[in-house]
């Protein structure tokens, strides 16, 4: 009796979960977000040409091409990434707008700049840290030096400038970090973006700067400038040869690198907020996305969004105590 109500049951147990996994189909299918469902905008708070605006217009290919929606990048350049940052933070939250932004936005801004409508920290959700990168140690050969180390002794009895493109800009913050690690002195000069502090530097008006390697390594090239050190713990691909300022000045745990964060507005369904997230984590595990970048100086991460909100509490934990230290104010 035992051995035959087993054999009848077991096709009974079968017919049952089919039932149920029929029925249970439409349900799930039902639950997966339809993301997305028109064209995608991914705001950049940087004119064309940055590392910003270099990685938007790759992930937006790539996004486009993955979805068959059009992703159309937009630059708001202005107020250190700010306008585009409120821009998204304020736009529609159903992930139809991004905004892909150095980590400064999240870290820095939120202490330099005056009221701007909105608030970075709570208004956004960190979807993924896409890329990493570094800035590039500079001097116009007018200064005289060709290593850090020259660079600091020389600081420490004659006047020498840095530019900056702006307060709180990683430029301007790498060489604050080079100063306070070297103990050296340098006047900061700032200007409204990287481009024109590039000119001054190559133009000799200002004696040194912290500037994106892709931007300045053709006139390190051409012997326009001279490359002293990158800041990130690793040596740039673009320019291999130059020291890392952990080696540079023998400090082997200093790492000076930021991050670009794709964010979307407060309120994004998580199942929305977790579609662009797998999106976004498959479209940086493509080759060819990963070779590009890495040509254009930038570093793969493709974090997931706890990772990332764990990463920025800690970036705001160790860039605060500098930006108080030098009541740093965007005007």
């Amino acid at each position: 009796m035992k051995r035959f109500f087993l054999s009848k049951s077991l096709p009974c147990a079968a017919v049952l979960l089919a039932a149920v996994t029929t029925l249970a189909a439409p349900s799930a299918l039902a639950q997966a977000p339809a993301w997305p469902t028109k064209a995608v905008k991914l705001l950049v708070g940087s004119p064309p040409g940055g590392p910003s605006d270099i990685t938007a217009r790759l992930f937006a290919e790539a996004l486009s091409k993955r979805t068959g929606q059009p992703a159309l990048v937009e630059n708001r350049p202005g107020a250190g990434n700010n306008l585009a940052a409120a821009a998204a933070a304020k736009a529609e939250p159903d992930g139809h707008t991004l905004v892909l932004s150095p980590d400064t936005v999240l870290t820095v801004n939120p202490l330099v700049y005056g009221n701007q409508g909105f608030d970075a920290r709570n208004d956004l959700v960190s979807v993924s840290i896409v890329a990493s990168f570094s800035q590039m140690l500079v001097c116009n050969p007018s200064v005289g030096v060709k290593t850090a180390a020259e660079l600091v002794d020389k600081a420490k009895s004659t006047r020498i400038t840095y530019a900056s493109g702006g307060p709180g800009v990683p430029g301007h913050l790498a060489a604050e970090m080079f100063l306070q690690s070297s103990g050296a002195r340098m006047d900061h000069v700032p200007y409204r973006g990287p481009a024109p502090a590039t000119q001054a530097v190559l133009a000799g008006e200002v004696g040194c700067g912290f500037l994106a390697t892709p931007t300045v390594i053709q006139h390190v090239k051409a012997g326009k400038l001279n490359a002293l050190a990158v800041s990130a713990g690793t040596p740039s691909p673009l320019a291999p040869d130059v020291p890392t300022l952990a080696k540079a000045l023998s400090q082997p745990n200093l790492d000076v690198s930021f991050r670009l964060v794709l964010q979307v507005a407060k309120g994004t369904p998580a199942p929305v907020l977790a579609a662009i997230e797998r999106a976004t984590m498959d479209i940086l595990k493509e080759p060819d996305i990963r070779t590009r970048l890495l040509a254009s100086d930038l570093v793969v991460q493709g974090s997931s969004s706890a990772q990332a909100h764990q990463v920025m509490q800690a970036e705001m934990a160790r860039w605060e105590p500098l930006v108080k230290r030098l009541e740093l104010k965007a005007n």
